[in-house]
């Protein structure tokens, strides 16, 4: 599995910030640490098939097979039982992480409906982005005959740096399309 974006982080992204930033040290060069895909079941915790469905498209987006979430207590308003599942989640590290990046931004973002760029203001203030999907379709694995319905899903990409900004610079290095027409992070 030839790992593109990740020879360019460590022999060009590395470079570029360490010029722009003054860093004293190698190890305080921004990385992305992981990658957690995120996406709640809503009804589908009642229903078995449902929930394998899910599962199978998450394992055909990351490559690897997520874990299921539960419910700690019950909660008659949404009628949610203790011990249901309730969400499903996979982290992704090292090869998985940077080949899921490279086609998320090369394949996924360019595909999304209407896309004019990911905005700005989704970092959380301590260097990470997160950013939602509506649909699973623009996922290049996934076949439109297979789903039976439109689930989204949340994406979080966490990263050892210690500022927005600084996560800001690393991401538009690594190539994700950030819309220039937002007020910049502070």
């Amino acid at each position: 599995m030839q790992q593109r974006l990740k020879e360019y982080y460590y022999s060009q992204v590395t470079q570029d910030l360490l010029n722009e930033f003054k860093y004293k040290n190698v190890h305080e060069i921004p990385k992305i640490t992981k990658i957690t895909i995120n996406r709640g079941l809503g009804e589908a915790s009642q229903n078995s098939k449902l929930l394998e469905n899910s599962i199978k498209e998450l394992i055909t987006i990351s490559g690897q097979k997520p874990i299921v979430t539960k419910s700690k207590k019950a909660i008659a308003g949404f009628k949610v039982r203790e011990n249901i599942p309730v969400g499903i989640s996979v982290t992704l590290r090292k090869d998985y992480m940077f080949a899921f990046l490279e086609r998320l931004i090369h394949l996924v973002l360019p595909r999304i409906r209407d896309f004019r760029g990911l905005s700005k203001k989704q970092f959380d203030g301590r260097g990470n982005y997160n950013l939602g999907l509506k649909d699973q379709l623009v996922f290049p694995e996934i076949s439109y005959d297979e789903i039976d319905r439109m689930k989204g899903m949340d994406i979080a990409i966490i990263t050892s740096a210690k500022t927005d900004q600084e996560s800001l610079v690393l991401l538009k290095a690594l190539g994700m399309p950030f819309r220039d027409t937002e007020k910049s992070i502070k």
